[in-house]
C-alpha cells in the first residue's frame, strides 16, 4: 500500500532528542526550540517567531494579539480546517465566510470587502497546499478598513507570495508542524509576528499570562502574572525533532518539488482533455508541493476513484468539509454572499500520496493509475 502520507525522516532527529535529553532541558524554549526560531527568522524576515504546540495555538495567540472579543467578525474561507474559526469563535467572534476561487481553492479576495462590517476585526486568509492568496489586495482592504490580518499559512512553509515568505505579510503568520506537513515535530506550530511592538504581549500569552521570558533573558528579578495566557510552549524534544528537517529544508523541497512536477507532467493530459482538474500556481507565487490533488467531474467520480485506487494499493483522500454546512459553522458563523465554488470545488477535490520519501517511480504508478480509471 502506498500511504497517503509518511512523516519526513532525515535520520538525524533521533541523535538531537536525545541531545536533548541531555541538555537536561526538554521543556519548551530550550536550544532547539531556539534554533528552529532562529532559523525562521533568518529564513522569512519575520520580526519575531515564537514556536508553539501546534498551528491551532498559534492562530489562537494570533487571535488574543488581535484583541479579538465578543461580537467581532472575522472574514475567511469555509473551505478551511476547523482551527482557523475555532481560534476567534473561542474569544467570542463570529465567523463570516466568503465564498472561495476556483483555481486556487483560496479566499476570494474579490469578496472579501463586500464582507466588512462595523464589527470586523480581522481577515483570516488560508494560503491552500502552499499556494498564497492575492496579499496585495487584501492588505489594502485591511488597510482601508483598518483591520487586521492572521495568515493561516499551516501548509505554506517555504512557499512566497511576490517574494515574501507566506506568513509574513499579514499582521501574523501561523505555521503547522503537525505529521502531514512538509516539516514535522509530530504536533507544533510556529506564530510568525510582523511588528515588534506585539512581542512582548506575545511572550506572556504564551508563558501562561506570565513575563518569565523577560525573566529568563536577566530584564526582571522575579516573573509575574501579567495577563491571561496559556501554556503554548512545545516540548524541545520536538522542536529537535524539527530541526533535524529544517537543516535540510531545501533538499525536502526540491524532493518534493520533483515529485509534484512529476504528477504534473503525467496527469497534464488528462486535465488538457477535460476529464480532471489540476493545481494552478499564479505566477506571483512561488508553492511548496505540499500537495498534490486532483479535481474529479462530482462527488460520486471522487468517491468511485478513491475505490479503485484503494483496491491498487493507493491511499488517496478527499479534504476538507465547508465550514458553514458543519453544525458548529451555523451556530458560529454565517456565509455571506453566494456558495458558487466551496462546496462544488471541495466535493470534487481529492489529494494523492505527497510526502518526502515518495519515490519517483510511486508517482509514475498512481498517476498511471488515475490514467486507467479514466480510460486514458
Amino acid at each position: 500500500m502506498i500511504n497517503f502520507n509518511v512523516p519526513p525522516f532525515t535520520g538525524k532527529e533521533m541523535d538531537y532528542i536525545r541531545q536533548a535529553v541531555e541538555n537536561q532541558k526538554i521543556c519548551g524554549d530550550g536550544e532547539f526550540t531556539k534554533k528552529c526560531s532562529e532559523w525562521f527568522e533568518k529564513r522569512t524576515g519575520t520580526a519575531k517567531c515564537l514556536l508553539t504546540t501546534s498551528c491551532t495555538h498559534a492562530t489562537e495567540m494570533a487571535a488574543l494579539l488581535a484583541d479579538m472579543k465578543e461580537g467581532d467578525e472575522v472574514i475567511m474561507p469555509s473551505y478551511t480546517f476547523v482551527s482557523t474559526a475555532d481560534a476567534f469563535v473561542l474569544r467570542g467572534a463570529k465567523a463570516v465566510f466568503v465564498d472561495i476561487r476556483p483555481d486556487t481553492m483560496n479566499i476570494d479576495e474579490n469578496l472579501i470587502e463586500d464582507a466588512v462590517t462595523a464589527k470586523t476585526k480581522a481577515i483570516a486568509v488560508v494560503h491552500y497546499a502552499g499556494v498564497g492568496c492575492e496579499m496585495d489586495k487584501i492588505m489594502e482592504i485591511a488597510k482601508r478598513h483598518n483591520l487586521y490580518v492572521v495568515e493561516d499559512a499551516a501548509q505554506g512553509v517555504m512557499a512566497s507570495y511576490k517574494g515574501k515568505a507566506l506568513g509574513t505579510i499579514g499582521d501574523f503568520g501561523c505555521f503547522s508542524f503537525h505529521e502531514t506537513k512538509n516539516y514535522s515535530m509530530g504536533e507544533g506550530g510556529a506564530l510568525l509576528i510582523r511588528e515588534e511592538k506585539y512581542i512582548e504581549n506575545a511572550e506572556i500569552f504564551r508563558e501562561k499570562g506570565t513575563d518569565r521570558s523577560k525573566y529568563y533573558r536577566g530584564q526582571v528579578d522575579k516573573y509575574r502574572w501579567m495577563n491571561y495566557g496559556s501554556s503554548y510552549l512545545p516540548s524541545d524534544m520536538n522542536a529537535a525533532y524539527l530541526y533535524a528537517q529544517l537543516e535540510m529544508a531545501d533538499e525536502i523541497n526540491q524532493i518534493r518539488l520533483a515529485r509534484w512536477n512529476r504528477y504534473h507532467e503525467l496527469l497534464s493530459p488528462l486535465a488538457e482533455s477535460g476529464k480532471i482538474g489540476i493545481p494552478y500556481i499564479p505566477e506571483e507565487c512561488v508553492h511548496n508541493a505540499h500537495m498534490f490533488y486532483i479535481k474529479t467531474g462530482d462527488q460520486e467520480e471522487r468517491a468511485a476513484l478513491i475505490g479503485f485506487l484503494k483496491e491498487n494499493g493507493i491511499m488517496a483522500v478527499f479534504h476538507y468539509v465547508p465550514l458553514h454546512s458543519a453544525p458548529a459553522g451555523r451556530k458560529f458563523g454565517r456565509f455571506h454572499g453566494e456558495d458558487n465554488y466551496t462546496t462544488k470545488e471541495s466535493e470534487r477535490l481529492l489529494r494523492l500520496p505527497m510526502f518526502y520519501k515518495l519515490t519517483e517511480g510511486e508517482v509514475d504508478y498512481i498517476a498511471g493509475k488515475v490514467k486507467e480509471f479514466y480510460g486514458a
